[in-house]
């Protein structure tokens, strides 16, 4: 475990939130469940059927007696969410059968604890597509205030490195957002400092990455990172930002001073931001493999309350990380 993971879990302790785990039906869940209240790192809601949860628990001889099962389908108070969650969206066509039918599902049910503050976050995304996770958080937390984009990041944790904020980084679009024009990387940008400052507890630098520094090539591609630079630091003057950056000027001091002299964070940025997710992806699993370092994530941003989508490839041992980080965004809210 990393400086970065303990000092999560150290926190999330230190002010106990309540973190709805959705998918009860995955012994990852459970484990993981286990593991989280065994650390006193949360209150968890797990969703599901109680028998069969208690059974995949026993199996394992898993203790999860503190934790409060809920099942859906049955839930007493599924009709005053469905009432609830038909006010929300009744503009758009919902009706009070559809609502009802609509809770009945354990992400829906879930994000409405969330919404009614029953709980102050959800995880998900062990068995279920990030679009499943994220589409009831957009339809009933929608986006935080003064945040126009929902995105993704990962917070990089590279061993033995010099650069970042002691080896460690925000990537950022790494997860959601496929191809976001200028104004959309200048909202992931100003939403990933933000993110970084709550969960690095440092100073954010923020680098604008392209294949090119400060206009030493010109395409389309180098004018979105230009024009995302200018607006990002329209919106937030406040934040150490720049661009367009290549990665070794970004991170490297010596290369920073070279390509792009007079930059207030060329050489000394530690949260990255890519023109897409291609790159944004490419990019983290590069380091996560070549240079061995663990990533956390994907992370969301800029929801009202935090809810977290999981890799369908994830242990256990991530989905506690997740729980603790949830936990501690809910705390920053």
């Amino acid at each position: 475990m990393s400086r970065f993971l303990d000092r999560i879990i150290e926190r999330a302790k230190s002010d106990k939130k309540t973190i709805v785990l959705a998918e009860g039906s995955d012994i990852r869940t459970i484990r993981a469940a286990s593991i989280a209240l065994s650390k006193g790192i949360a209150n968890i809601v797990i969703l599901g059927d109680a028998e069969s949860i208690h059974k995949m628990a026993a199996e394992e001889s898993l203790n999860i007696e503190n934790a409060t099962i809920i099942n859906p389908l049955t839930a007493e108070n599924k009709e005053q969410f469905a009432n609830e969650l038909f006010e929300l969206r009744k503009a758009k066509g919902m009706t009070p059968e559809k609502a009802l039918e609509t809770v009945k599902n354990e992400l829906y049910y879930g994000v409405m604890m969330v919404k009614l503050g029953l709980a102050d976050g959800m995880v998900a995304g062990a068995i279920n597509a990030t679009a499943n996770v994220l589409r009831p958080c957009l339809q009933i937390l929608k986006t935080a205030p003064g945040t126009k984009l929902v995105s993704a990041f990962f917070v990089m944790v590279v061993p033995d490195c010099e650069y970042g904020e002691k080896g460690a980084f925000i990537f950022a679009d790494s997860g959601l957002n496929e191809d976001p024009d200028a104004e959309a990387v200048s909202e992931i940008a100003i939403s990933s400092a933000k993110s970084f400052r709550t969960l690095l507890e440092a100073e954010p630098k923020v680098a604008m990455l392209s294949y090119s520094s400060y206009g030493s090539a010109k395409s389309p591609l180098v004018d979105k990172m230009q024009l995302a630079t200018k607006l990002a630091k329209e919106k937030a003057p406040e934040l150490a930002l720049d661009g367009e950056l290549q990665l070794d000027a970004a991170i490297v001091p010596a290369i920073g001073q070279s390509k792009a002299p007079g930059s207030a964070i060329a050489g000394s940025a530690n949260v990255l931001v890519f023109p897409d997710l291609n790159a944004g992806n490419i990019g983290y699993k590069l380091t996560q493999r070549l240079a061995k370092a663990e990533a956390y994530g994907p992370i969301t941003q800029g929801i009202a309350k935090p809810v977290n989508d999981l890799s369908r490839g994830c242990s256990a041992e991530d989905i506690v990380g997740v729980i603790a980080i949830t936990a501690v965004q809910a705390q920053n809210q």
